[in-house]
C-alpha cells in the first residue's frame, strides 16, 4: 500500500513537473526570480528529449510500481505513458513539442518583454 501511494505522488509529482516546464515561464511574470529554476527545468527536460537522459522520476516510480507488485511504466516512459494518445493523438508528438517550445519561448519573451518596460519605469 504504501509503495503504491509512493507510485501514485511521483506520478503526481512528474505531471507538476511536465506542467511547469511547459507553462512555468509565465509564473516569472509575476514572480521574477522563477525564471531560474523554471530554466533549470526547461534544461533537465529538454536533454532528455534531445539526449535521452533518463528522469529519476520515472525511475523511482517504477522502482515504488514494482515494490507494490504492480507492472512498472513501459520503456517508452512517463510521458509516452500517461500523455501521448490520452491528452493528444500519438501521431501529433512533434507538433506537440513544437508547441511546447514556441509556449515556452513566448512566456521568456514576455518576461523580457515586461522586464524593459519594469526598467523604464
Amino acid at each position: 500500500m504504501l509503495y503504491r501511494l509512493l507510485a501514485d505522488l511521483t506520478a503526481g509529482a512528474h505531471f507538476l513537473f511536465v506542467g511547469y516546464v511547459v507553462f512555468g515561464g509565465f509564473l516569472a511574470w509575476r514572480w521574477p526570480r522563477t525564471i531560474w529554476p523554471h530554466l533549470a527545468a526547461f534544461a533537465w527536460g529538454f536533454s532528455t528529449i534531445l539526449f535521452g537522459f533518463e528522469c529519476p522520476l520515472t525511475n523511482l516510480e517504477n522502482w515504488a510500481r514494482h515494490r507494490a507488485g504492480d507492472p512498472g511504466l513501459p520503456s517508452t516512459g512517463f510521458i509516452a505513458h500517461y500523455i501521448t494518445g490520452v491528452l493528444y493523438p500519438s501521431g501529433a508528438v512533434d507538433l506537440v513539442r513544437v508547441l511546447v517550445a514556441v509556449c515556452v519561448l513566448i512566456s521568456w519573451a514576455g518576461l523580457a518583454v515586461r522586464g524593459r518596460r519594469a526598467v523604464r519605469a
